[in-house]
């Protein structure tokens, strides 16, 4: 009897043991902070171009969806363009680098480019995401995407149509299809006037900040010189090279350059597939080193512009114009 009772206090003492230890829970990792991007700088004046963003009802939907919906910033038209500053091209955004297919690389001057082409822009999908710099996206400033341009510089950006013109820093790579030459934050599509309609033809120049080495300088202020005359035009029709100088007409649809001339080839292969009737103005010029699938020449802009449109409407095929 003893025994059970002893028993029986020693099984009550370890119940009252286990109901008082502690309860010991494994701690939860702290959350995960969202990146918060930097406030944009901001001007005692407006911008002359005002911002507003109301796309109509069943045209550019993707555009619609991708703009701010109620979260305009009170400010936006104080929200100032960037003033081009001297600063060390980013380590690892200006190497060669290879997207859908095709090869870019990257410049290495500042100042020499000017282009004339299709824009778009991109907006609340990639907000807060990060840039090719490591920066974080905002479509509230006036930043831009090129695929070639060094990473960061700054660019003037003209709408062809309406003439208006705002200067972008450049922190990121792209566009990548459909024949665009630049990708632009909300905001500056938005000042440009082309926001609701989604792309716009635009020049794009290379600006050289007051306060860069002397070396850039230089170079970008030194005169251009033509192609020189080892360069040349393979053709689909005529596979001689025929020099360019010999070439009735100077604007071409480039749309691929490649450091590889066997790259070139295939890809220009693949085009002549692809481009149907196009496919006889098909060629490759290589110029400084690089191997450009190009179609052309053409007598015009207008020309160039029709078979862009063209080409990246029907075949989702990458196209800008260049001129020599």
């Amino acid at each position: 009897m003893k025994n059970n009772k002893l028993g029986i206090s020693l099984y009550a003492l370890l119940l009252a043991a286990c109901s008082n230890t502690p309860n010991i829970s494994t701690p939860s990792k702290p959350p995960v902070a969202t990146p918060t991007p930097t406030p944009p700088a901001v001007s005692a004046k407006p911008s002359p171009y005002s911002c507003s963003y109301n796309p109509k009802s069943g045209n550019g939907a993707f555009y619609k969806d991708d703009g701010p919906m109620a979260d305009f910033p009170a400010n936006i038209d104080y929200i100032q363009e960037p003033i081009p500053r001297w600063e060390p091209f980013h380590k690892w955004a200006n190497r060669p680098y290879n997207v859908l297919g095709l090869s870019f690389t990257p410049q290495d001057q500042i100042g020499q480019a000017k282009e004339q082409g299709i824009a778009s822009w991109y907006g609340r999908k990639f907000h807060g995401q990060k840039t090719s710099t490591g920066e974080t996206y905002d479509m509230f400033q006036m930043t831009a995407a090129h695929p070639t341009l060094p990473i960061p510089s700054y660019a003037r950006v003209t709408h062809v149509k309406n003439g208006r013109s705002v200067i972008v820093r450049i922190n990121d790579r792209g566009p990548f299809h459909k024949g665009r030459v630049m990708d632009l934050s909300f905001l500056a599509a938005c000042r440009l006037g082309y926001a609701n309609q989604g792309s716009a033809e635009v020049i794009v120049e290379s600006l050289v900040p007051s306060d860069a080495p002397s070396a850039f300088i230089a170079s970008a202020t030194a005169p251009r010189t033509t192609p020189p005359a080892s360069s040349n035009v393979i053709t689909a029709a005529n596979p001689r090279p025929i020099p360019i100088a010999e070439t009735n007409g100077s604007i071409y649809v480039q749309l691929g350059a490649f450091s590889s001339q066997s790259n070139a080839e295939n890809f220009k292969a693949h085009l002549a597939r692809e481009l149907d009737h196009d496919a006889n103005k098909l060629g490759i010029q290589n110029v400084a080193n690089l191997y450009k699938v190009r179609l052309g020449p053409f007598a015009n802009r207008n020309d160039a512009l029709a078979v862009i449109s063209r080409v990246t409407g029907e075949k989702n095929i990458q196209a800008v114009i260049a001129q020599q």
